[in-house]
């Protein structure tokens, strides 16, 4: 299973700016808007060959200098639970306080590794008071700044260090299939499952979020051979009112990652809501196929085109990445649930299969020809040759003379018409342009 790595630590301690510094963005994470898109406080990171996800917890704790010491204290309690490193954030400008020792005494009680880190060290003389942290009993203080760099190399040296070792497969699900059902709390995902499998596997209750851990399952079924990943058990009641957003993106993250397909639930009743937009970017940060499935679709009182308006309005929530199968589902009655299955796994194949080259400049070059990218100093632009890259998600080289020149809307424009021509519906593509 992929790593995931969380940082934690009280409001303004820098884990946005280091967030930011280890997946390599320049955008802060101060957003305090609500509705704001969860996705930006998760990212990958690829450092000396190893691959892990890592996770701002703080980004979840909205406010800063005002936020219960309970909101905080539930944050790590699940990055203590989700993660398989937690990277423990202080500052060396404020100094030990009352907060980061309630952080310590929880992560004291893990078996986690933890690595204590003390940032906004921007001068030798910070250095000599990152020492006062040893008094907290987390092992060494690692001096990094954040701001500008210094350290962080070290720093992601270190994770990979005492990161474990990916687990692979079974061998018995070796090369099969693995789709994922995800969601946020109370969509159906586990009442999903019971329809597939025409039986009771999953404790369904009305409490939103009453699933948890990740586990793996056959299904051959109906001529179809995947491996189904679910969550499944009864969470216990005092977990209950924790943040359910934090809660299902952490959840989420894990499974879209070890995933192929993912089947991505949305309530009727409640529409798309900001929190389904945080799933989806998800599984397109991590190139997954996508089919959606508007579950509890029995539950609407319906009208000539209430199915078309829907629709109409989750391609407009979900735009640019629009060209996704969508199911209208009902769990209860099992209303097309096979068959958004069927279509996860012909997505499937959709996402594996390769494009010769031949076929790619045969039937793209000429309509490039006809429609060039916009001149840029009075410069013409010329794509010449294109080819499909040897990477697990579909991902295509543009070779032209001036790729700098070739912009976002042109790339849109290449990628309607690559979705137009060949079968690509439900699979996220990249577009790379090179210098020819």
């Amino acid at each position: 299973m992929p790593n995931i790595v969380a940082i934690v630590g009280r409001p303004n301690v820098g884990k946005s700016t280091l967030f930011n510094r280890l997946v390599q963005k320049r955008d802060a994470i101060t957003d305090s808007v609500a509705g704001v898109t969860r996705d930006r406080h998760y990212g990958r990171v690829d450092w000396t060959g190893r691959e892990f996800s890592i996770i701002d917890t703080g980004g979840y704790v909205e406010g800063s200098d005002d936020v219960f010491e309970g909101e905080i204290r539930k944050q790590v309690n699940l990055a203590i639970e989700e993660c398989n490193l937690i990277l423990f954030v202080v500052d060396v400008e404020m100094g030990l306080t009352e907060f980061d020792k309630e952080i310590a005494d929880l992560l004291r009680k893990t078996k986690k590794p933890v690595v204590l880190i003390a940032n906004k060290v921007d001068n030798p003389a910070r250095l000599a008071e990152a020492a006062d942290f040893y008094q907290i009993g987390m092992g060494e203080p690692f001096p990094i700044s954040s701001i500008n760099g210094s350290g962080t190399g070290e720093l992601l040296d270190e994770v990979v260090k005492q990161l474990p070792k990916e687990q692979d497969s079974e061998d018995e699900e070796e090369g099969l299939p693995k789709l994922a059902i995800v969601g946020r709390p109370n969509v159906g995902k586990s009442s999903l499952v019971n329809a597939m499998f025409q039986e009771e596997r999953n404790i369904v209750t009305d409490v939103a979020g009453t699933t948890r851990d990740t586990v793996n399952t056959r299904f051959t079924k109906f001529g179809m051979d995947f491996v189904l990943l679910d969550t499944a058990g009864l969470r216990k009641k005092t977990k209950v009112h924790e943040d359910l957003e934090f809660y299902s993106v952490m959840r989420s993250v894990r499974t879209i990652e070890h995933a192929d397909v993912c089947l991505l639930v949305i309530d009727a009743t409640l529409g798309i809501e900001a929190q389904d937009l945080a799933i989806f970017n998800l599984i397109q940060k991590n190139r997954k196929g996508v089919v959606v499935l508007v579950n509890k679709w029995d539950l609407l009182d319906k009208e000539t085109n209430t199915m078309r308006d829907f629709e109409a309005l989750v391609r407009k929530r979900l735009a640019p990445f629009v060209d996704i199968p969508i199911f209208f589902t009902s769990a209860l009655t099992r209303q097309r649930v096979l068959k958004a299955v069927e279509e996860a796994m012909i997505v499937h194949e959709r996402r594996i299969t390769k494009i010769s080259t031949s076929k790619l400049n045969d039937k793209l070059l000429p309509i490039l020809k006809d429609n060039p990218p916009p001149m840029t100093k009075g410069k013409e632009i010329k794509i010449k040759f294109i080819t499909q890259l040897p990477t697990h998600a579909p991902s295509f080289a543009f070779y032209a003379n001036l790729p700098q020149y070739i912009k976002e809307p042109y790339k849109r424009y290449i990628e309607n018409q690559m979705r137009k021509i060949f079968d690509l519906s439900g699979v996220p593509i990249q577009l790379f342009m090179r210098k020819k």
